[in-house]
């Protein structure tokens, strides 16, 4: 296997133990990344350790410290820290068993692929999997990855076992924060049974490949072009925005309608005071 583990250990259930190793599921290479580099000369920036008074400092001679108050800190060395380590740095102990809809999905996270950890391994990671699997049940264990303690939810896929991280409950916000503020009131129900209509025209399966990121596409166009020594004359498609003000002719209009059509034959049809503006392309969320 090529990649690196993010985590070696072992997972055990009871008395049950199996050397396994966790590895990310996900890969972020497909994201474009930009260094900074100083406008005349091109050379890449480097981010120096600065103090306000001494100024540029060796990144070695730094301590960890936690901030209780403003400007007031607790300093640990690396020799306290490593004392309160735990033994789930080394060791996935699945504590319960859980139904998958028992789980919100506001907690689900990362993904891992968790496989046993050389040959020896495999024998006890099997039947580790096949009872998981006879259960239909999710296993919740604690692991510690990168100094912080995580809750993981383990479950069968193919021929091995997929473990996401779960978020912890302080990390979740509380819906009604802003759900509350929402007026609660039905809405007009022959225009919620063309919205249904609506919904099942544009039922279908789930194909990941069908949803490609144009912002993304757009900038390695834009890459290509310049590194071509090209002009930057590349455009991001995007999706017309209307602001249709009779809601139940929008809806009647949408039927009949393939999927993002809708909004294209709105924003045509429409008078032009009833048109809103178009707006640039979202920039993606930083990772």
């Amino acid at each position: 296997m090529a990649a690196r583990p993010t985590w070696q250990g072992h997972l055990r259930l009871s008395l049950v133990t199996c050397p396994v190793a966790l590895y990310t599921a996900v890969s972020p290479g497909g994201e474009v990344r930009f260094n900074l580099l100083h406008p005349k000369t091109h050379n890449r920036i480097k981010m120096v350790a600065t103090d306000p008074d001494l100024g540029p400092v060796d990144r070695a001679d730094l301590v960890k410290g936690y901030e209780y108050e403003k400007d007031h800190y607790v300093i640990l060395t690396p020799e306290e820290i490593e004392s309160v380590r735990l033994e789930s740095t080394r060791t996935i102990d699945i504590e319960r068993f859980v139904d998958a809809d028992a789980i919100d999905r506001l907690y689900w996270d990362n993904p891992y692929f968790l496989v046993p950890d050389g040959k020896l391994a495999v024998d006890a990671y099997t039947v580790i999997r096949d009872a998981m699997a006879g259960a239909g049940k999710i296993a919740l264990g604690r692991v510690v990855m990168h100094t912080r303690e995580r809750l993981l939810a383990i479950e069968p896929r193919d021929n091995g076992l997929v473990a996401y991280s779960l978020r912890s409950h302080d990390e979740v916000r509380d819906a009604g924060e802003l759900f509350d503020d929402i007026p609660d009131r039905k809405a007009d129900p022959q225009m919620v049974a063309i919205a249904e209509k609506i919904i099942e025209q544009q039922e279908g399966p789930f194909d990941p490949s069908q949803f490609k990121d144009r912002y993304e596409d757009a900038l390695r166009a834009l890459i290509k072009q310049k590194e071509k020594g090209g002009k930057a004359k590349v455009t991001v498609e995007e999706p017309e925005n209307t602001n249709v003000v009779d809601l139940m002719e929008a809806l009647r209009k949408s039927l009949g309608q393939k999927p993002g059509a809708a909004a294209k034959s709105a924003a045509k049809k429409a008078p032009a005071h009833k048109t809103a503006a178009k707006k640039p392309a979202a920039r993606k969320k930083a990772s």
